[in-house]
């Protein structure tokens, strides 16, 4: 049986619903993720639920597909590889390369995350803020609203450019918000605008679900200095182990 593709999109994830055999005939899938990339979609989830076979020549094909999507810059995933071909991924390596999911919707769930980590990791490296983790109450509302949405948040960590909250689950990415608390230990309240950035996955991090990442901005520079050196003085008093 030959290798056949459908092709569909999802949340800008280009998913390609594989069956069949992929082998050395299979060169198609590298054209088709060449002209996916082409056409400006860098994200591909390959759906392996129904293919029965891949031998070692269809592994060669699917690396090239894959470093050929690296090259762009995008990402490749696998879903539902069935039982039997997961230990052929595992013998080549292409597991240690590449993400294996076990349903469509945390796959794609994965691309927003790492979209965000990424934005978030730029940011951090760009502006060069410690983090410090912390237990600190706070509220969270819509800016375009006027009442809380959620009272009773809690910041885990804050840095100089953002925070991350846990307790609400009333926002979605790219929301703006405004985050307000006290900062000890003249409990002085900021009210700071942000943007919501990342949003935790129930199954991925449980332990820290609900929560989100904001990103601060329209912060001046005499409250952002207050937040780096209340961060600075905590971490200074903080042991090596915490």
């Amino acid at each position: 049986m030959s290798m056949e593709i459908k092709i569909r999109v999802k949340d800008n994830v280009v998913i390609l619903d594989i069956s069949g055999v992929i082998d050395v005939n299979s060169a198609n899938l590298v054209e088709i993720i060449g002209q996916c990339l082409r056409d400006g979609y860098n994200d591909m989830l390959l759906n392996f639920e129904d293919v029965n076979t891949i031998d070692y020549m269809g592994v060669s094909v699917i690396a090239i597909a894959f470093k050929e999507v690296d090259n762009n810059e995008g990402r490749m995933k696998f879903v539902n590889v069935p039982a039997h071909l997961k230990n052929l991924l595992s013998i080549t390596g292409l597991d240690r390369a590449i993400e294996i999911f076990g349903t469509e919707d945390q796959a794609i769930a994965s691309f927003r995350d790492d979209k965000a980590f990424e934005d978030i990791k730029k940011m951090n490296l760009r502006r060069r803020f410690k983090r410090l983790p912390l237990d600190l109450k706070a509220s969270l509302k819509n800016k375009s609203s006027r009442s809380p949405a959620c009272f009773g948040v809690e910041i885990l960590n804050l840095s100089g450019v953002g925070a991350y909250l846990f307790g609400c689950n009333k926002f979605k990415l790219q929301d703006d918000v405004i985050l307000t608390f006290k900062v000890p230990p003249k409990d002085e309240e900021l009210e700071l605008e942000a943007k919501v950035v990342w949003l935790c996955d129930k199954q991925i991090q449980p332990h820290l679900y609900p929560g989100m990442g904001i990103a601060f901005y329209n912060i001046s520079p005499d409250t952002q200095a207050k937040l780096v050196e209340f961060i600075d003085r905590n971490l200074s008093m903080m042991s090596p182990d915490e």
